[in-house]
């Protein structure tokens, strides 16, 4: 793999069905680096190192889409869908999960009882799918995640329409556990602000729909933490 020759070792790439799983990974050091939400990264940010954060139109920032079917053209707001029925995509999600919720909140309502019935589709892909098929009348959405989607599978997002985008966000981040080697940390993070200087490095980001990777700035995600502080049990 591209990360296995330009570090010189051996490279294991794994794959979990929730956000909650490859956090659990990093904290116990089973895993040495992910690429997660930031909503889990300021969640454990004391103990999680920054590694890299991608760089999306030239910024390392994306927003959350709320998505409807294309045939709703009267929804502008999540506040418009009261009594419907929404697809989230993980609870440690910030775009598919925490910003709605904190929407909400900010006015004055809650998830389960504002919508008559909502679910998790453990994937932005598949609240695309779901809104899409019109099993749900709206989701909340990795807006990076739809427009990559709209540039390699435009037949499923044309079947939902954008009807609001978020405030930019600090973008899904890559970090690395507090048990990694630091000369480990250090060599990925070399690599990955060096991929848009090489040829097959820029293959790459082109095939992820990224300009490149940026150090990164641990205030990119002080936005993520006040929603949470929000919008978290008391």
């Amino acid at each position: 793999s591209y990360l296995e020759q330009r570090l010189a070792r051996k490279v294991e790439l794994v794959q979990r069905g929730s956000y909650r799983e490859i956090t659990e990974m990093l904290l116990d050091g089973r895993c040495d680096a992910a690429w997660i939400c930031g909503f889990p990264y300021v969640r454990f940010r004391e103990v999680f190192r920054l590694v890299a954060v991608p760089l999306f139109e030239g910024k390392p920032l994306y927003r959350s889409y709320l998505i409807v079917p294309a045939s709703d053209t009267a929804t502008h707001s999540i506040l418009d869908l009261r009594g419907k029925v929404f697809a989230f995509s993980d609870p440690d999600s910030n775009s598919g999960y925490l910003y709605p919720n904190f929407v909400l909140r900010r006015s004055g309502e809650r998830s389960e009882a504002f919508f008559r019935r909502s679910f998790f589709t453990w994937a932005h892909r598949k609240v695309v799918d779901a809104v899409s098929a019109s099993l749900a009348h709206g989701g909340a959405v990795d807006g990076y995640v739809w427009e990559t989607l709209r540039v390699s599978s435009g037949a499923l997002t044309a079947g939902t329409r954008v009807a609001h985008k978020s405030p930019e966000f600090g973008h899904p981040p890559i970090v690395a556990s507090a048990l990694a080697a630091p000369e480990t940390v250090e060599a990925l993070r070399g690599v990955l602000t060096g991929m848009n200087r090489d040829p097959d490095g820029r293959a790459l980001l082109a095939r992820l729909n990224l300009d490149g990777f940026a150090p990164g700035n641990d205030q990119l995600f002080d936005s993520i933490e006040k929603m949470w502080r929000v919008v978290q049990p008391v």
